[in-house]
């Protein structure tokens, strides 16, 4: 029970670091339900066209993490509201998926493929793992994670030394876009295919995580295994409790409202 808690975590951890990493930069990405949208798609196209799913992880990972750092460039450039930006990309990539799903394959719905390569499970449990050990390791103790931090939090300090606390946040929603691709990637394997809205969610309550983790990477973490326990709880009551199945399914969405709402209201106290 434990092993499969963890390995349906995954996702949802790597996108709570990216939303965390961002958050640290001073703007955090609300795009991360977009990329693992993307990082979704992209994953099974790369992986069927090439036949390699290390060649397909790194096509998407190169083409989001381009993404997220022109979107924080374009937003540099023209003075635009982050937030509503990308919103927007979340709205974009939907739509982006769709039509390139029609026409390439002829459809909106799920894509299989036998020649989409299959992966075991525990790779991504020790994957998650090494890159939780990478970002706390970075974040708390190199020179690159304090200058992150102080991006964040004393921009004002980072400019008196001539260092330009926006190309922190260029880099951060980079790395938030590739690991929101990484985690949706990782749900296409997970199911062997291609199912549209396969990531249900997950992107927006990453971006919840990262206060509940009181903006710690451990603290994210744990966020992401409690959820996932819970969206798991939920699944199995649908058995033993008639319910609707929207309902329950929708556990973690609320869960992360409520105490995301709680830890503000304690925080003012």
């Amino acid at each position: 029970m434990i092993h499969t808690l963890l390995i349906a975590s995954v996702p949802l951890l790597l996108a709570g670091l990216g939303a965390l990493v961002s958050d640290l930069s001073g703007y955090l990405a609300v795009f991360l339900e977009g990329a693992m949208a993307l990082g979704a798609f992209l994953v099974w196209v790369f992986s069927v066209w090439s036949g390699s799913l290390l060649i397909g992880f790194l096509a998407t990972l190169g083409i989001t993490g381009l993404v997220g750092w022109l979107l924080s460039r374009f937003i540099r450039w023209t003075g635009a509201n982050p937030f509503v930006t990308a919103l927007a990309v979340n709205l974009a990539a939907l739509g982006i998926t769709e039509t390139v799903s029609v026409l390439l394959y002829n459809t909106k719905g799920v894509l299989r493929d036998p020649r989409f390569p299959s992966v075991n499970g525990n790779l991504f449990v020790w994957l998650a793992f090494l890159l939780v050990l990478l970002a706390y390791g970075v974040i708390y103790h190199t020179p690159l994670g304090l200058r992150l931090r102080a991006s964040g939090r004393s921009s004002e300090v980072l400019l008196q030394r001539g260092i330009d606390p926006v190309r922190y946040r260029d880099g951060a929603w980079a790395v938030a876009a590739m690991l929101a691709a990484l985690a949706g990637g990782i749900v296409t394997v997970k199911v062997g295919a291609y199912a549209p809205g396969g990531t249900t969610g997950q992107g927006w309550i990453a971006l919840v995580m990262v206060y509940l983790g009181f903006r710690r990477v451990w603290g994210v973490a744990l966020a992401a295994i409690v959820f996932t326990f819970i969206e798991r709880l939920g699944i199995e009551a649908q058995a033993f409790i008639s319910i609707p199945s929207t309902i329950l399914l929708g556990l973690p969405s609320l869960l992360a409202l409520l105490l995301y709402i709680v830890s503000q209201l304690l925080r003012k106290e």
